[in-house]
């Protein structure tokens, strides 16, 4: 058994770890500032630290100290660390508290513990002292599984052997306040909800029968706004009340981990928002934020940027990102918002911003963090996930810092969701002079180690759903959707899929309301599960579609230029030679002895075809193998071919038979 030997202990001698939190590099600055408690002789002592360099006073206000006027806290480092002690009979465990921080203009505010283990939640605000040390994981056998992903001679950076680059890796995006309610009625008003035990026991049986390998949670650190999804945080180091203590998380974690499945955060170290208890102008002026009016605020969001170049963030949020692997055994974090960090000009117009120190656009500062921070990951935790969501095209984010790069293992293919998404809603008969949208993703497939998302951000603000992306009528939409899945999981590329989009919900998510399970009892929705569920587990049980996923070595052109058809075909590969031949047609037309290029002679079997009865085609299907012919091509050129029937709007994957 693997037991945390941190005891979160109040420091005896702070003068180390106060330096360290002031140079930025004390990345377990969660045990040095906060709540933490002690066991004495005669009871129990709690020590209370928090940074506000900037305050003319600061008291603790507490269920122990009264709510009035508490107990003042005295300054204890030149760069404005706060501490006071409280001792007890009884434990402070599950006590509330907040920080009084008087600013230098004499106005005071009622502040969260920005290093709080437990929150209260949605209207309530206070900080709840927790004890998290102490616990005895079993998960064991996963963390060694883990580990097993990983290439010890690169640090899990190039692709030799035994790593995530080739390792299946299929996530399904989640919230976890609307994936499913108690008895499927509205979370309006902090009510219904399930909690972390509940949703964890549900939640691992349906990814492990539908073929998922991780799941990522949108933002669980405390948030005080549902509508902001958990993206607008408040409590960094609380997962959120709503859906219990931070022991009912963990055993969430365990769970996932003992049904083999991995838990991939939603982090957020790009803004925050401005609600008086947070970190907004913490103590009477900007402090967590920028001070700089031209990098202070976005003002499309509502919400203040970090200020990553101060030392004092830094610890603050690389802790951050150490803590949840340390103590929640976290295998990774998805860092949103990622082009807002780099880009100065980032949501600004013409004079709303101003250029660095190189006269351009590059927040040098943020660089430096991303560098550091993936630094700090990599050298505690080899084997996790760093996954950056970045919109553009910006350089080198997934190769590692010693070669010059922001050092994630993995980014969002952001620019693949949109080209795909613009495809499939345009009308067939103008397909062809879109074809580009299908075959341009691989001109830069290997530029970086991406992941294709289909995720929550494209089936909100009137984007629709994917199924309702799809040109056409009922029938066709479900079959350009199964087409479109079955061309994501089969290309170069880790994959991602917001919840619901498995059974094609038509209507678009919903934070407020569980997902629309009734849409299964219909003969369509229940298809595209079976679908997704049949090509999710041929994915996992696949090499050829996974382990050469960074280079040319694994997928090769048949023909990418059938605009006039909407067709294009391809072939994967893996490091032994296994292949597979993928044809996909975007056309409302079959193809009857359509000829397709095949790497072998031999016979090939359909090992799967969008168009069976039980995903919601007409089973226009390949039922016997079909032995290759050899044939010349107008240039002279040799090649084996076989003859298919392709589907309209269908794709199918094709295998030679072993001799």
């Amino acid at each position: 058994m693997d037991t945390i030997e941190k005891t979160n202990l109040p420091y005896e001698d702070a003068s180390y770890p106060a330096y360290l939190f002031h140079q930025g590099t004390n990345f377990a600055s969660y045990e040095y500032l906060g709540a933490h408690e002690k066991k004495t002789d005669d009871g129990y002592r709690c020590v209370f630290r928090v940074w506000a360099p900037n305050a003319k006073s600061v008291s603790l206000m507490s269920d122990f100290t009264g709510w009035d006027n508490g107990q003042p806290m005295m300054r204890v480092t030149d760069s404005g660390v706060w501490e006071t002690t409280v001792e007890a009979s009884e434990s402070f465990v599950g006590k509330y508290y907040k920080y009084a921080v008087t600013g230098q203009n004499g106005v005071t505010h009622l502040k969260s513990d920005p290093y709080a283990f437990h929150s209260e939640t949605l209207s309530r605000t206070a900080s709840i002292i927790a004890d998290i040390s102490g616990y005895t994981w079993h998960d064991e056998d996963w963390m060694k599984k883990r580990s097993a992903t990983l290439c010890p001679k690169t640090r899990g950076f190039k692709p030799k052997v035994n790593h995530f680059y080739s390792a299946p890796l299929n996530i399904y995006e989640v919230h976890l306040g609307s994936w499913r309610t108690k008895d499927g009625k509205s979370t309006v008003g902090g009510e219904n909800y399930l909690n972390y035990r509940e949703i964890a026991d549900r939640l691992s049986a349906y990814l492990m029968d539908m073929g998922y390998t991780h799941v990522e949670l949108l933002p669980i650190t405390e948030h005080p706004f549902d509508g902001s999804w958990g993206y607008q945080v408040t409590g960094y180091y609380a997962p959120t009340s709503r859906f219990g203590t931070p022991e009912d998380f963990r055993y969430f974690v365990e769970k996932m981990h003992s049904c083999g499945i991995g838990v991939i955060l939603d982090w957020v170290p790009a803004h925050f928002p401005k609600d008086e208890h947070g970190l907004y102008e913490f103590d009477g002026q900007p402090l967590y934020e920028y001070q700089g009016w031209d990098r202070m605020e976005n003002e499309v969001w509502g919400t203040r940027y970090f200020d990553v170049g101060r030392p004092e963030v830094q610890s603050f949020l690389i802790s951050n990102a150490l803590f949840w692997m340390r103590e929640y055994h976290i295998d990774g974090l998805r860092i949103d918002a990622v082009a807002a960090m780099l880009y100065l000009d980032f949501d600004r117009k013409p004079g709303q911003w101003l250029p660095n120190s190189e006269g351009n656009n590059k927040n040098l500062e943020a660089i430096a963090f991303f560098k550091k921070l993936n630094t700090a990951v990599f050298g505690e935790f080899p084997d996790a996930l760093m996954i950056a969501e970045e919109s553009t095209s910006w350089p080198m984010i997934t190769k590692p810092v010693y070669d010059g790069g922001l050092g994630f293992n993995f980014k969002w293919n952001m620019g693949w969701a949109n080209d795909v998404f613009e495809y499939v809603k345009t009308d067939p008969v103008h397909r062809k002079y879109h074809h580009n949208k299908l075959t341009f993703p691989l001109m830069y497939a290997f530029s970086e180690n991406y992941i294709l998302p289909i995720s929550h951000d494209e089936v909100v603000h009137c984007k629709g759903s994917l199924v309702n992306k799809c040109f056409g009528e009922y029938d066709d939409k479900f079959a350009c959707m199964r087409t479109l899945i079955m061309y994501m999981m089969t290309l170069p590329g880790k994959k991602l899929m917001f919840m619901g989009t498995e059974f094609a919900q038509f209507r678009e998510w919903d934070f407020e309301n569980q997902l629309e399970w009734f849409m299964i009892d219909y003969p369509r929705h229940v298809e595209m599960q079976r679908f997704v569920r049949a090509i999710n587990h041929l994915y996992l049980e696949s090499s050829e579609l996974w382990d050469i996923d960074d280079g040319w070595d694994g997928f090769e052109w048949i023909d990418p230029d059938m605009a006039d058809l909407n067709i294009i075909s391809y072939r994967r590969r893996d490091k032994k030679g296994k292949e597979m031949v993928v044809v996909l047609n975007f056309a409302p037309v079959e193809r009857q002895n359509f000829e397709v290029e095949v790497p072998k002679m031999g016979r090939y079997e359909e090992i799967l075809t969008t168009d069976r009865y039980e995903f919601g085609g007409k089973n226009r299907l390949n039922e016997d193998a079909v032995r290759s012919r050899l044939v010349t091509d107008e240039y002279g050129n040799k090649k084996n071919v076989i003859n298919i029937t392709l589907p309209a709007l269908g794709g199918v994957i094709l295998k030679k038979q072993q001799n």
